[in-house]
């Protein structure tokens, strides 16, 4: 699997792009939500794909060694003086182009069509059209309608030279292509499951059209990454590795184990806003359960201490990732003295993490900093190896599984870097971590009991600095409100609220109030992703 070359903080330089080991799909990225889900949609198609800026050079994409390229859909409008660049070469590069919505008036608009306001703006379902006369490659086996997602404010009103429309609705284009020049574009996201034939149409881009093989697996994965891990470290060099206990940093560390050895140590930070009894459970896991080598570190009362005070979410998130890198250059520094020089960081960094804190827009597109990536200081000390930064969630847990890693581990939900912090809304203090602590292992507790954990992506308490009025043994009581919350998700990206049973909502709320005190009330989240996000900060 090829391995991107991210910027790097100021002490850990970059890589250089690597020549990919196999084909891949390249997404360029215009800033749509969906973005992540084209990549998604043709990695299960055993098909590598991987999701650039739309400002990436022509050099940064061949180095994947692509065989079609995807232009994503965006916020907008390509006649825009501040519309996303990106280097208009990317048409003629003698491979096939797929443009998705924006991606389609970017060809068009850039190739001499024009692109204009629509008069009625289409979002939603759409019925599409397709003209079979057109013998359209794209839509080989497709119905002649059918049932799309769109969401667009402008159209293309005129089609560039060359071009042929192959598909409307009763308003606009739907699809157009150019088999001449290999370029074929969508108005439609056939990435989201309200298209219904979007799986089939995606299928027929990258095998019908750019030819790829279909041969990208897990072991595969496995076998690059750890030989590249080999190179990377050398004969002698060491690492260490920031474990949380979830499971991204757990394959991170199997990963780097089996390529290094006894050279990977593993640190285990208690932060101050981990679960219930979390630092005992996760030490007696690493060790036992993988037979890691474990450094374990309380630094509990150095976090809580510098989060004091502060009640804005990205400064908590940064003093949470800026302070994991001092402890783990301390560290380092005793173990360099203990077993001789180490150089390199291991992080179980997602690409949802990587995308979430960046944007191809820039900073007011950013949706929140993540510790493990935001969060790095500039002038940090190690180097970075980050062997999972390409990867989904359900994709890193199915390496778990190629590893032998067992259920127990792969299968836990998972659990924010910055820990019980951003599920605080407000000041992070001892005592509110220990509210929600006890009412968070209710909530996990009662799941489990229901026989509902390894069905929802999701479920968690979270405290509310809303203090209100209560009555519990004819006395008033004046105490802090939790929410809970439960979501279905595939990789995070995008998620759906659980309508949890109403009888297991009632244990959860009943358990809490009466057990945990200085919390009176109990409320239950009901809003997907987007508008909101799954963590409340």
């Amino acid at each position: 699997m090829p391995t991107k070359a991210h910027p790097a903080p100021k002490g850990a330089p970059a890589e250089a792009p690597k020549k990919a080991a196999h084909q891949s799909i390249v997404v360029l990225d215009f800033g749509s939500q969906y973005t992540q889900l084209i990549a998604r949609r043709i990695r299960e198609l055993k098909v590598f794909s991987v999701v650039l800026p739309c400002t990436a050079s022509l050099d940064e994409i061949k180095g994947y060694s692509p065989v079609g390229i995807i232009l994503s859909g965006g916020p907008s409008s390509v006649y825009d003086a501040d519309a996303p660049p990106a280097d208009a070469r990317v048409l003629d590069m003698g491979m096939p182009v797929l443009g998705v919505c924006y991606g389609l008036q970017f060809i068009a608009h850039t190739l001499g069509g024009k692109v204009s306001p629509a008069p009625k703006r289409e979002y939603g379902h759409a019925d599409v059209t397709v003209d079979a006369s057109k013998s359209s490659r794209l839509f080989t086996g497709l119905p002649s309608q059918m049932s799309v997602w769109m969401s667009h404010g402008d159209e293309a009103v005129e089609l560039p030279a060359g071009f042929d429309p192959v598909a409307r609705t009763s308003n606009a284009l739907a699809a157009m292509e150019n088999e001449e020049r290999r370029i074929w574009a969508v108005q439609f996201h056939p990435e989201v499951h309200h298209t219904r034939e979007g799986a089939a149409l995606l299928k027929n881009f990258v095998f019908n059209i750019c030819g790829a093989r279909g041969d990208w697996t897990p072991q595969q994965f496995i076998d690059e990454t750890v030989a590249d891990i080999k190179k990377k470290v050398g004969e002698g060099g060491r690492a260490i590795c920031a474990l949380s206990g979830g499971v991204d940093s757990a394959v991170a560390a199997v990963l780097v184990h089996r390529a290094i050895g006894d050279r990977l140590t593993c640190i285990f930070v208690n932060n101050g806003v981990l679960r219930k009894d979390e630092f005992n459970k996760v030490q007696k896991n690493l060790r036992e359960k993988l037979g890691l080598q474990l450094d374990a570190v309380d630094a509990s009362q150095r976090f809580l201490s510098k989060l004091a005070g502060v009640t804005d979410p990205e400064k908590k998130r940064k003093i949470i990732g800026g302070e994991f890198i001092a402890v783990f250059d301390e560290e380092s520094e005793k173990i360099r003295k203990q077993q001789g020089h180490v150089e390199w960081l291991v992080q179980g960094t997602l690409y949802p993490d990587v995308i979430e804190s960046s944007s191809v827009r820039g900073p007011s597109q950013t949706i929140k900093t993540h510790h493990n990536v935001g969060g790095l200081p500039e002038n940090m000390k190690l180097k970075l190896i980050e062997p999972l930064r390409d990867l989904f969630k359900d994709e890193v847990r199915r390496i778990g599984k190629d590893l032998g890693m067992p259920d127990e581990i792969l299968q836990r939900q998972p659990f924010p870097g910055p820990g019980l912090a951003v599920r605080i809304l407000g000041e992070v203090t001892p005592d509110r971590v220990a509210l929600l602590q006890e009412a968070d292992e209710i909530v996990v507790t009662e799941i489990k009991a229901a026989g509902l954990y390894q069905k929802i992506w999701q479920s968690f308490a979270v405290l509310l600095p809303v203090m209100s009025v209560g009555v519990m043994g004819d006395q008033r009581t004046y105490a802090y409100t939790c929410a809970i919350r439960a979501v279905h998700s595939e990789d995070g990206m995008t998620a759906d609220w659980v309508p949890l049973p109403h009888e297991v909502l009632r244990k959860i709320s009943s358990r809490i109030v009466s057990e945990v005190h200085g919390i009176n009330r109990v409320v239950y989240d009901v809003t997907s992703k987007p508008p909101g996000t799954i963590e409340w900060e």
